[in-house]
């Protein structure tokens, strides 16, 4: 029996649990190891989808008291209803813009130039957020007010642009508009639930033509990884921002942006794949 695939989706798995709540791009990071194991086919495009879904269930894990209690208090309590509230507010934006342009930035910004940009620019934003005097006005996730929720939105619809980050930019976004990094932080594992659960369900129905229950081994040990690697990478980084920044990620993106650009220049990796 070859173990090679399974190997494969075992490393696949770790980068998207480790990469997906950090502000560093998963979608960067799947690509160049998707490249480099030879696995960045349609068939290994549709494992990233079904890798994506054991990062999200990492989270409800984490957070499932809450998300319990949000659940069992939406018919009475006005906490969770503002928080489900602010969620789908913070959600429209991406889901609106990625339908009506997610296809052009596909077929035009995919390439490795502007990733690259995106990695670095996004870099010297962390910098630059991170050395002004941050000002906290809302010190958890509960303290959220609508306009702030659709705000955050629109933060997070920038990571249609590939090399952004989901993350990164919800969060920085956050510090910006005067979240203290714990609530920042944890807005972003909130949003991240419905955002990747639509996305994941959507390009599962889009690429359905690819399932096949051949490869149920390997998606079952990405999922597993996914959902490993992605609990113990949101329990660290929320131990991190109690005593650090996010300059440590900022650095990373611009050594990770070089990597692109070299990676490309001397054709070893494939960023032009959608």
């Amino acid at each position: 029996m070859d173990f090679t695939p399974l190997l494969h989706a075992l490393i696949l798995g770790i980068v998207e649990g480790l990469t997906e709540f950090l502000p560093v791009s998963s979608t960067g990071h799947l690509i160049l190891a998707g490249d480099l194991l030879k696995f960045n086919d349609e068939r290994g495009k549709l494992f990233h989808i079904v890798v994506q879904s054991g990062a999200i269930l990492a989270v409800c894990w984490e957070y499932r008291a809450k998300i319990a209690s949000v659940l069992g208090g939406l018919a009475r309590d006005p906490a969770a209803q503002k928080l489900v509230l602010n969620l789908l507010i913070a959600f429209l934006p991406l889901a609106i813009l990625g339908l009506l342009f997610g296809k052009a930035i596909k077929a035009h910004l995919f390439q490795p130039v502007p990733v690259a940009v995106a990695f670095i620019v996004g870099a010297f934003v962390i910098l630059w957020a991170e050395k002004r005097k941050h000002r906290i006005r809302v010190e958890s996730v509960d303290e959220l007010d609508v306009i702030d929720a659709f705000k955050l939105g629109l933060c997070q619809a920038l990571a249609l642009i590939p090399g952004t980050s989901r993350s990164g930019a919800t969060i920085i976004g956050g510090l910006l508009l005067g979240l203290s990094r714990k609530a920042a932080t944890e807005f972003s594992f909130f949003l991240a639930i419905p955002t990747l659960l639509v996305a994941t369900a959507y390009q599962l129905y889009k690429e359905r033509a690819l399932l096949n229950a051949d490869d149920l081994g390997i998606w079952v040990v990405g999922f597993v990884a996914s959902f490993v690697s992605a609990f113990l990478c949101v329990r660290w980084l929320l131990r991190f921002i109690s005593t650090h920044d996010f300059t440590i990620f900022a650095w990373y993106r611009i050594a990770f942006g070089i990597v692109v650009i070299a990676t490309w220049q001397w054709g070893l990796v494939d960023w032009t794949a959608p």
